[in-house]
């Protein structure tokens, strides 16, 4: 099993709204690195740190798993969707996603600073300066970490 950090902003589509679905598609990626991540490197099992971006401050809110591994982001080839772009057919995919299900919600967020704060966290993707991909790999002793700073409150 690996760990991941998903970025989602909660006015689009965040916690309260995968916890509402039980299980959603993690679409929209449009960064061929984050995209390369979510077809070759998720896989079904894999643990997810749901991350609150573009609101202050951007915080880990919650967990998810991956039930589904990387498949055509299928809203690429619908003219008219946000996520359309021609360049992506059934018989080509360009984009890809995951489905990810709703496992829980932390007592408290773990906020952004908290965590660039936190020696135990040090070398983390999310904060180091510039890094914007919005699929990340965590390291297990990090996301262990995180999950028992969101657990005390």
């Amino acid at each position: 099993m690996r760990y991941w950090l998903m970025k989602t902003e909660p006015g689009v589509y965040g916690i309260d709204d995968l916890e509402r679905d039980g299980v959603s598609p993690w679409e929209g990626v449009r960064n061929y690195q984050a995209r390369n991540l979510l077809r070759d490197e998720i896989a079904e099992g894999d643990e997810v740190l749901i991350y609150h971006s573009n609101v202050q401050p951007p915080a880990v809110v919650g967990i998810g798993r991956v039930i589904r591994a990387g498949y055509p982001d299928v809203c690429a080839w619908e003219p008219g969707h946000k996520y359309y772009d021609r360049r992506s057919t059934p018989e080509n995919p360009v984009w890809y996603r995951v489905d990810v299900a709703f496992v829980e919600r932390l007592a408290r967020p773990v906020t952004l600073p908290q965590m660039k704060a936190d020696p135990a966290l040090a070398g983390m993707m999310v904060i180091r300066k510039g890094a914007r991909l919005s699929v990340q790999p965590v390291a297990e002793d990090h996301f262990q970490h995180i999950r028992r700073l969101g657990s005390e409150g």
